[in-house]
């Protein structure tokens, strides 16, 4: 299982996390996010993917920062077509999904093919980070064949949540305001203690 981490943006934070062994983290450039990365941290990660983290961003503006930040990854938390996707020019797209009942995964067919990866978060108030989960039993109807992380409030407590999920599609999750001291500040011991508790 891949373990993402989302909303870094202060460096020491940033190598503290890495250190952790996770797999992904991301930087997120919404400037409506209060972890939006206003300004290029001291310290990016070396040994984790960078996955930049946008929301109906003007294409060229994702380019340029992708091209700046050099991000392995660009998540799409917005409202952007498949024909915005390929006009990324093959670099590699987790596009997010709002669920909350099986008739959501509807909007994930025209993607199939398009994204390398999906991610289903709880539908909410924002477009993303509202900290709140949702039923993973609707994801049993889920019969795309693009591989998903889950995301949508997963905290400390959930370890064994998390170890009972079964998903043959799913390979990962993502972590971000219920392991925050502040909004893009991990705890680090939170997050450690968490990762032991987690098959991974």
């Amino acid at each position: 299982m891949r373990i993402k981490v989302c909303g870094m943006r202060e460096a020491d934070n940033i190598r503290e996390v890495e250190r952790l062994g996770i797999d992904m983290m991301g930087l997120i450039f919404w400037p409506k996010s209060s972890r939006y990365v206003s300004e290029k941290p001291d310290y990016l990660p070396i040994y984790c993917k960078r996955v930049g983290v946008f929301v109906d961003e003007d294409i060229e503006q994702v380019k340029r920062i992708a091209d700046e930040y050099q991000l392995d990854l660009i998540q799409l938390h917005g409202h952007e077509r498949p024909d915005y996707i390929r006009q990324l020019n093959g670099r590699k797209v987790i596009k997010a999904f709002n669920i909350a009942t099986a008739a959501d995964f509807a909007l994930t067919e025209a993607y199939e093919g398009v994204a390398d990866t999906f991610l289903f978060d709880t539908k909410g108030k924002s477009v993303g980070g509202n900290g709140e989960k949702f039923d993973w039993s609707v994801l049993s109807e889920y019969r795309g064949e693009t591989p998903f992380l889950l995301s949508g409030g997963i905290g400390p407590d959930d370890a064994e949540r998390v170890n009972g999920f079964h998903n043959d599609k799913c390979i990962g999750i993502d972590l971000n305001s219920r392991f925050e001291t502040a909004p893009g500040y991990k705890d680090i011991m939170s997050l450690k203690r968490f990762l032991q508790n987690v098959k991974i």
